[in-house]
This record gives C-alpha cells, sequence and structure tokens, in this order.
C-alpha cells in the first residue's frame, strides 16, 4: 500500500467553495446560545443578518476542516522516512500538523454545538487550494530534492487558499471564537507562507 493510499482516508473535500463565504458583514450578536432574553428583540433585518453571519461560520468550518486535513496528509508524507524531505520541510510538516490538527477538532466541535453537518467526501471539488488528486499522486511518488520542490510549491498554494477563507469569514462573522482562530489562521499561514517562499 502506498503512503498516499494509506493516508487517503484523510483527504476530503467540499464542494463548497471560498465566494459562498461571502454574506451581511454587519448585525448583532451571531451567537446562538447564551442571549439575554430581557435586552430588546432583535428586529428582523438584524435576526436575517445574525443568520447569514452563522452560516457563513458554518461554511467556513465545513470548507476548513477537509482544507486542514488534506494539509496533515501531505504533512504525514513529508515526516515519512521514505520521501527523503529535508529538515527543513520536515520541519515545517511537523508545525503544520501540530498546529492544523487541534484547529480541526475545535472547527468540528463548532459544528456539533451548531447542530450542523461535518463536511463529506460526496461531489468533491479543489477548490480554496486544495490539491488534485494526481498533484497528490505526483508528490507521493517524489523523493529528495524532487520532493522538498514539489511540497513547497503546493503547500504554499493550499496556505493561500487558507487565508482567502479565513479572510473572507472575518467579513461575516459575529462570534468571537471564529474570530479569534481565523485571525490565527490567517497569522499563522502568511509567516508560512513567506519561510516557504524563502526556502525554495
Amino acid at each position: 500500500m502506498t503512503r498516499l493510499a494509506r493516508r487517503a482516508a484523510l483527504v476530503v473535500a467540499t464542494t463548497l467553495t471560498a465566494g459562498t463565504l461571502a454574506a451581511c458583514s454587519s448585525g448583532s450578536d451571531g451567537s446562538m446560545s447564551g442571549m439575554d432574553h430581557d435586552k430588546t428583540p432583535m428586529s428582523t433585518s438584524d435576526t436575517s443578518t445574525a443568520a447569514d453571519g452563522r452560516q457563513g461560520d458554518i461554511m467556513f468550518a465545513q470548507m476548513m476542516i477537509p482544507h486542514h486535513e488534506q494539509a496533515i496528509t501531505m504533512a504525514d508524507l513529508a515526516l515519512d522516512p521514505s520521501a527523503k524531505a529535508s529538515r527543513q520541510v520536515h520541519d515545517f510538516a511537523k508545525d503544520i500538523k501540530d498546529a492544523q490538527d487541534p484547529e480541526i477538532q475545535t472547527m468540528e466541535g463548532w459544528l456539533k454545538d451548531w447542530d450542523a453537518p461535518t463536511p463529506s467526501s460526496s461531489g468533491m471539488d479543489h477548490g480554496s487550494g486544495m490539491m488534485t488528486q494526481d498533484e497528490m499522486s505526483k508528490l507521493e511518488s517524489a523523493t529528495g530534492a524532487k520532493f522538498d520542490k514539489q511540497w513547497l510549491t503546493l503547500m504554499i498554494k493550499h496556505h493561500q487558499g487558507a487565508v482567502t477563507m479565513a479572510e473572507q469569514v472575518l467579513t461575516t462573522t459575529e462570534d468571537n471564537a471564529v474570530k479569534r482562530t481565523a485571525k490565527s489562521i490567517v497569522k499563522a499561514q502568511k509567516a508560512e507562507i513567506k519561510a516557504m517562499q524563502r526556502e525554495l
């Protein structure tokens, strides 16, 4: 069984695209629980805006989970000794895996709290920087310097897609937890993009 096949179960995607996250960018509290019922009820317009913001949060999590899962699959390839990756690529891969595993768990928790479905692999596409099966297959078969170059090039593209999604949800969300996670993704992955570009 190839390295890619061993990790194929992790690679899922979604038909949602980053553009579907564009929604109303202003409104009142978008949280679904812990509301203060003594306050004046929200207007129909405010309620609609809050609902749009939560829908954007859901889409963000549903897109980012499979996106992170694919990044972890790519990291696992780099960490496999048979890839003969450089120490620099190995370190990038470890950092990515350490950061994104907990973020996946956090976002899965959000979806559970919001009674929203988790992403499925049906009807997958390859938007938002996601790697195609062909690109993953070529990466899986590469070793040494060739692997390093392909891995860095693909991961930069992958990170750029994640940054776009995170920046988009920041224009719609009213949820502080979503804001913190999105800002963390933007900051960390922009820094990693610069570092990987220097390595190339």
